[in-house]
């Protein structure tokens, strides 16, 4: 591809996204750092609309500033971000806001500007860093997510390229005078126009420059896996119409409240009932059996109304379900 072909695609991208890119996002129409950063975080893993519609404004309404952020407990920002899951994301937000706060000596935290420091904050990698890097600091770098190297990879014919290959082609054709239009154009015709299937080409400002037009969907190759599926059984330990739970303490679902995961259920325990629940990486099969308590047994106990000021997981809002489900029909 020609330093010509590159210009004429990215004033194409530029008109582009002048008429039908996603501009009224809030997250585009600020210049504050946070308020970027946080939506770079909370987009991951989860589609636009969830974050707008449930998320990013209460959060933000809770945790205004950075300095909000990092002087709050760890358990109240896990509760604001309870049901979006992956919940490394919330303790790394709060990790790094506590970590600017120190470096700030009494003043106001801020994100620093270059992407190398910004990779040394807790959960922030190659793609986030340089994200904030171009949307908050207005910097002539590209953004890489999924739709993007999509994108890439169709307009490269890439069938399964690496990361280092990738950031090539995306340096080689971010627009260096217009990075935030450009990278927002990006993800928007990844997101409406090169979707994994049944791309609209036609309708697609990089149609011409594009060499996998007449097969897209063989870019990237798709790679086929199998979902391991793990089995639980959940004792519900219950006295006096109040369930215990305990703080977890593992890197899985850290800090967050659950029941407790037991290899085999006491004798006297009474099975009420199955939920799963899929990750990422696996799906998640629970046997839930009742154990109803004479003496409490367990360190901490809640009402259901007192649970859901808890952070809890999916799974376990679906085990509470289930639990009320049962008791109602009893």
């Amino acid at each position: 591809m020609t330093d010509r072909e590159i210009s004429a695609a990215q004033l194409k991208i530029k008109e582009w996204y002048a008429r039908y890119g996603r501009d009224n996002l809030p997250w585009r129409m600020t210049d504050d750092p946070y308020h970027i950063y946080l939506s770079e975080v909370m987009l991951q893993q989860t589609q636009v609309k969830t974050v707008l519609e449930r998320y990013y404004f209460p959060f933000l309404k809770k945790f205004p500033t950075l300095k909000a952020l990092g002087d709050a407990p760890l358990d109240e920002v896990l509760k604001m971000w309870e049901g979006l899951g992956y919940y490394n994301r919330a303790r790394n937000l709060h990790k790094t806001a506590q970590t600017l706060i120190g470096q700030a000596q009494g003043a106001a935290p801020t994100l620093p500007t270059e992407i190398d420091e910004l990779i040394k904050l807790p959960g922030i990698g190659k793609n986030t860093a340089h994200a904030v890097a171009a949307f908050a600091f207005k910097q002539p770098v590209p953004v890489m997510e999924a739709n993007v190297k999509r994108i890439l990879c169709r307009l490269f014919l890439l069938k399964s390229p690496n990361d280092k290959h990738l950031w090539e082609y995306a340096y080689r054709l971010v627009d260096k005078n217009n990075p935030f239009d450009y990278n927002q154009a990006m993800m928007d015709i990844g997101a409406t126009i090169c979707l994994p299937k049944k791309p609209e080409c036609g309708e697609c400002p990089l149609e011409e420059i594009c060499n996998g037009k007449k097969d897209p969907e063989h870019y990237p190759v798709k790679k086929s896996r199998k979902v391991p599926v793990r089995e639980q059984n959940i004792q519900l330990h219950i006295y006096d119409d109040k369930l215990s739970l305990t703080q977890r303490t593992g890197k899985f679902l850290h800090r967050l409240w659950g029941f407790e995961s037991v290899e085999m259920p006491q004798c006297a325990t009474r099975h009420i009932g199955m939920v799963t629940h899929t990750y990422t990486h696996f799906k998640l099969v629970c046997n839930v059996f009742a154990y109803y308590e004479t003496e409490p047994e367990q360190e901490h106990y809640f009402s259901v109304s007192e649970i859901k000021k808890l952070a809890i997981s999916k799974v376990d809002e679906k085990i509470i379900k289930l639990y009320l489900h049962t008791i109602s029909g009893e």
